[in-house]
């Protein structure tokens, strides 16, 4: 295992030459082959070795490089027929742009024989406008569907008028959704063929909306978080849902652009550091409008704050201002959207944060096999006291421990831990489940006895039960209880029978020495 663990490193070492790599396919190993596909540089050598393998993995696995020259990708085309669906759908990597096919392979690929291959082709991240463009004529409705969905701002007025009438209901609708922030006769027409459509909640948020319209959607209710975000819906009527029970409702409206900052915190609104939000469109619509990102950057709103985060026109000033702002998220999306920022949020110190689903203390973004790493742990200090329970149902976060004072060498020397809080030190409300350290906490301030540390000045420590679910702790403490339950109702039955009761296998054998008394 580690011989191959070595091969698979040995396969993104840039400095490995062609005859290693070449060793490194012949091994047959797909881990190792998926490594080479995506190397920063494939020799030509390697990839050729790729698209001559007689395993259709291998090829495959070439189809999908990003790296490997798309000359020698189109070059699949002219092997057995089941290697075109992968040439047409491509490799697709996360935030690079792919170089395109050769057009002569774009022609073969959308006259292919079997329609999969050419929806994939069509709908490839890599097709190029050029390819696509044309389509918008063509007799196949799967490609007019395309052109409208990718390239509509590159047709022409005919084009655009043709696909807004198309014989095919799916064109004459995509085509609609291009052009209903314009039109309010299109949006009323797409609420009412869409009423059972995934996507009338776009519909809902980009539309242009009459008075009338905006007033039976309000009305009946129809997807009020979104319709909230449309910047067409009339300002009495959103002022109207300021005060919505659901709380995404009042979230939206709190986030609309004519809004300012005293009218923002006059609505009740709320976003968690671990809330997923999507980006407010009318903040990336002006992506390249520096006062509107500015405003956004300052604004005491955590969505705008994330929606500038991400914008790539966002000025140096206000880079610099999110880089240090108190939503993680922020800084987060800062660091994505703005890697190439010297002194921005990468270079500055994280704070603990919580790990979504997860039943452990709180972790600094950046770990080593589950601890912080030594400078982290150094920047970042000590962890201060949590609050008590932090979900409904009165559970507790996890098992923490804290243990104050000294210690293992008394007041001089030895590691010192997080001190207690003041409720855990009077031992009053709250009790054993408001721990702050790692799953632990002082017996002292557990029953509220004042007494003094142990010998050495170290404390004796009491686990902290919180009893959640997600606790991992808890949960193991659970499975020793019921594996104890389900011995002793063997042991019961066993001795209802008049049979010898199974030994549990957590039992240890009797001790051969006689029993001291």
């Amino acid at each position: 295992m580690t011989e191959r663990y070595g091969a698979y490193a040995l396969a993104g070492n840039p400095a490995a030459p062609a005859g290693v790599l070449l060793r490194l396919l012949a091994l047959n190993d797909r881990g190792i082959t998926h490594r080479l596909s995506y190397r920063a540089v494939l020799p030509d050598e390697v990839a050729e070795a790729m698209l001559a393998h007689p395993d259709r993995w291998v090829r495959t696995l070439l189809a999908q490089s990003w790296t490997a020259d798309p000359r020698l990708r189109a070059r699949l085309l002219d092997g057995p027929a089941s290697d075109a669906l992968a040439v047409a759908m491509g490799p697709h990597p996360y935030r690079v742009q792919v170089p395109p096919l050769p057009d002569r392979a774009y022609e073969r690929l959308l006259n292919h024989e079997r329609g999969m291959v050419r929806y994939e082709t069509v709908n490839a991240p890599s097709a190029p406008d050029h390819v696509l463009v044309p389509l918008a004529g063509h007799a196949d409705p799967l490609f007019r569907l395309a052109a409208c969905r990718r390239v509509w701002h590159l047709l022409s007025g005919d084009a655009r008028s043709a696909l807004l009438t198309d014989p095919d209901g799916d064109v004459r609708t995509a085509a609609s959704l291009q052009v209903m922030d314009e039109d309010e006769e299109r949006t009323e027409e797409l609420v009412r063929t869409l009423a059972d459509d995934w996507r009338l909640g776009e519909v809902a948020e980009r539309g242009r909306l009459g008075r009338a319209l905006a007033e039976r959607l309000v009305a009946d209710e129809v997807l009020l978080a979104r319709l909230a975000l449309n910047p067409t819906l009339p300002a009495d009527l959103a002022a109207g849902l300021a005060d919505h029970g659901d709380p995404a409702v009042r979230l939206a409206v709190s986030a609309r652009p004519e809004l300012s900052e005293d009218e923002r915190a006059a609505i009740d609104w709320r976003v968690g550091p671990e809330d997923r939000l999507d980006s407010l469109r009318w903040v990336w619509d002006a992506r390249h409008d520096p006062e509107t990102l500015r405003r956004c950057a300052r604004s005491a709103h955590t969505w705008l704050r994330r929606s500038a985060a991400v914008c790539p026109g966002l000025p140096q000033d206000c880079v610099e201002l999110l880089a240090g702002d108190a939503d993680f998220a922020v800084r987060l999306l800062l660091a994505e959207g703005h890697p190439e920022d010297p002194g921005g949020a990468a270079a500055r110190p994280v704070p603990p944060r919580r790990t979504p689903g997860r039943g452990d203390a709180d972790r600094p973004a950046a770990v080593s096999g589950g601890r912080p790493r030594p400078a982290v742990r150094r920047r970042a200090g000590p962890p201060g006291p949590r609050p008590g329970p932090a979900r409904p149902g009165g559970h507790g976060r996890a098992c923490r421990t804290a243990e104050p004072g000294p210690g293992r060498g008394g007041a001089a020397g030895g590691r010192s831990r997080p001190a207690a809080s003041a409720a855990q030190a009077a031992g009053t409300a709250g009790g054993p489940r408001y721990g702050t350290g790692r799953g632990r906490q002082p017996r002292a301030a557990a029953r509220g006895d004042g007494r003094a540390p142990g010998p050495g000045g170290r404390s004796r420590l009491k686990p902290v039960r919180c009893g959640a679910v997600w606790c991992r702790r808890c949960r193991e403490r659970r499975r020793g209880y019921r594996e104890r339950r389900r011995v002793r109702r063997r042991v019961s039955g066993s001795r209802l029978a008049g049979r010898r009761p199974p030994r549990s296998r957590r039992s240890r054998p009797p001790s051969s020495t006689p029993r001291r008394r």
